[in-house]
């Protein structure tokens, strides 16, 4: 099992910035896949950001350029740096992690982006 702890989330005006932390723990091994992946009302979830442990990181289109994922093997951390954020970013974000042909999700954390 993994558990997934998020933090950081909130609200903001058009063209700030937000940070999303999410720590894993439990039994992790060393090849997964760590990111964000978002819903917003009345739409499906869809991918925001993941990063494998062999370095390989994707972005959704709509976020390329604003945001930036990061992650810490050894600290078991992923971060997404949301930059120039836009009222469509507003969604709640959550915590992805895989492995072992398994899907672990966080408890997901809003994110509001209005003037």
């Amino acid at each position: 099992q993994v558990q997934l702890v998020e933090s950081g989330g909130g609200l903001v005006q058009p063209g700030g910035s937000l940070r999303l932390a999410c720590a894993a723990s439990g039994s992790i091994f060393s090849i997964n896949v760590m990111g964000w992946y978002r819903q917003a009302p009345g739409k499906q979830r869809e991918l925001v950001a993941t990063a494998t442990s062999g370095g390989i990181i994707d972005y959704a289109d709509s976020v390329k350029g604003r945001f930036t994922i990061s992650r810490d093997s050894a600290k078991k951390m992923v971060s997404l740096q949301m930059n120039n954020l836009k009222p469509e970013d507003t969604a709640v974000y959550f915590c992805y992690f895989y492995q072992v042909r398994r899907d672990y999700w966080g408890q997901g954390t809003q994110v509001t982006v209005s003037s």
